[in-house]
């Protein structure tokens, strides 16, 4: 990491980054998008969740795709793990401060992590035609 860079981090806030992550998978129509805040939960691995779908395995490698460019393009910043784009049936995408999950409707439903972490406070995203 260099000094722009460095500095560039310290300026983005969770809010920035969760707004460009939203927007990145609204533009590859990724659906029921949901951004789950952990903040207030004690031992939550991070301080949010983005969750959303897509309706196939291409759709799914491209919504992560657009994440990755667009956050390191607009903010500078690369995710600290990124798993599962072989399969493409759940990728994870980990910023620290933020981990998206992009899922297939069945493996979404199949882990229900929005039930497993039911005591977060959810901000439901509408779906873009």
């Amino acid at each position: 990491m260099n000094i722009k860079e460095a500095a560039l981090i310290t300026e983005v806030t969770s809010k920035d980054l969760a707004d460009l992550i939203i927007d990145s998978i609204q533009d590859i129509k990724g659906k029921g998008i949901i951004k789950m805040d952990l903040t207030h939960l004690d031992h939550a691995p991070t301080d949010y969740f983005i969750i959303c779908e897509g309706d196939s395995s291409t759709q799914i490698r491209g919504i992560s795709n657009n994440i990755n460019k667009r956050v390191k393009e607009e903010l500078g910043l690369r995710p600290n793990h990124s798993e599962g784009i072989t399969n493409s049936n759940w990728i994870l995408v980990d910023y620290f401060d933020i981990v998206v999950h992009i899922f297939y409707p069945e493996t979404r439903a199949f882990y229900d992590l929005e039930n497993l972490w039911s005591d977060a406070e959810v901000e439901r995203f509408k779906d873009i035609d």
